[in-house]
């Protein structure tokens, strides 16, 4: 009898060592398939995803900048390179938003920061920054995130023509509809709406708030 005991007891740990073995190389294999998943797509599905990102965006705090009326050419490559955008998204054309997205970074890199004062430079470098990641998405992604990054990129444009002016006539208009009905600006060279977020959907949906020059 003690020895069908010590037999019992036997098999139960070893029957209890091989279900934790199971459950080990079931551990092990999730690891490796999941890391095989980062790397066959090259990325990383721990990161913020997209929309996280642009809620970040969204919720930025607004700049506290005192708006110059200097006529101001420095600024106009830029500004060129934003219309581009905003001229392509009215034609739903995703391959022309990329081609101003890219003409947006080039502008920046190109841009002579040395006849900023401090306060200007320190105010340029953030608008710099966002406006930078708002091209570099608009470069690479369908035109729905296009449209989406625009949104924060118009922001960062009028607040760079507040900062340092231009000596272009523009105007500022809102859609009340774009944004998830908030409403978002934009910057447009003809006074006519046209309308980049929604593109052939509702060319005509917003108003004229205010002229640049």
């Amino acid at each position: 009898m003690k020895k069908s005991i010590y037999v019992l007891a036997l098999i139960t740990i070893l029957f209890s060592a091989c279900k934790n073995d199971k459950k080990q190389a079931e551990s092990n294999s999730m690891q490796s398939s999941e890391m095989n998943m980062k790397e066959a797509d090259g990325h990383d599905h721990d990161d913020h995803d997209h929309d996280a990102t642009m809620g970040e965006n969204s919720s930025k705090e607004e700049r506290n900048i005192d708006a110059t009326t200097q006529k101001n050419s420095a600024t106009s490559a830029i500004i060129d390179s934003y219309l581009q955008i905003k001229n392509a998204l009215v034609e739903d054309s995703k391959e022309g938003a990329a081609k101003g997205g890219a003409m947006m970074l080039t502008a920046f890199t190109d841009f002579d920061m040395s006849q900023l004062n401090d306060s200007q430079h320190k105010e340029y470098m953030e608008i710099l920054e966002d406006a930078k990641e708002q091209a570099e998405h608009i470069v690479k992604s369908p035109i729905d995130h296009q449209r989406e990054h625009f949104e924060n990129l118009s922001i960062d444009v009028n607040d760079l023509i507040a900062l340092l002016g231009t000596d272009k006539t523009l105007y500022q208009s809102k859609c009340p509809m774009a944004g998830e009905g908030k409403g978002a600006i934009w910057l447009s060279e003809y006074k006519e709406i046209k309308n980049p977020f929604f593109g052939s959907k509702m060319i005509s949906c917003g108003s004229v708030q205010k002229q640049i020059n």
